[in-house]
């Protein structure tokens, strides 16, 4: 199971760059303790790490209550992380002092998904006449 994004991974991210703001969507399942570990890596990301690359948290929850989904498919944990721009988001991941942290997350999680997100288009429908 992947855990972190690999450079095809990045490449991709990249390649698919619409411009503009990005939002990686973040769902994580935690390994039995692996929460101190997150939380370790969490302080050093969002204290050094994200200010360094313009980045925010936008949201952080805890799983609550699953109304729609399989045995399993829970997650313990749910990001939303705003960065200017993926090529942010890629600095970020190549940073060497950032790359210090990674295995902190790698150790504590089982499951994770990465997703960059699009905005909706705020534009209306054209219509034909």
């Amino acid at each position: 199971m992947a855990i972190n994004p690999r450079g095809a991974d990045l490449k991709r991210l990249i390649d698919d760059d619409p411009g503009g703001p990005v939002v990686m969507l973040n769902l994580l399942r935690f390994v039995d303790g692996g929460r101190a570990s997150y939380d370790e890596y969490a302080r050093a990301v969002t204290q050094t790490f994200l200010p360094r690359y313009g980045a925010t948290v936008v949201y952080a929850g805890e799983g609550s209550t699953v109304l729609v989904a399989e045995p399993g498919q829970e997650w313990d944990m749910v990001l939303l992380v705003s960065y200017p721009n993926r090529a942010a988001f890629t600095a970020m991941v190549a940073d060497e002092e950032y790359q210090q942290f990674t295995q902190l997350r790698t150790a504590a999680l089982s499951e994770a998904v990465l997703q960059a997100t699009r905005p909706l288009s705020t534009e209306p429908a054209a219509t034909t006449s």
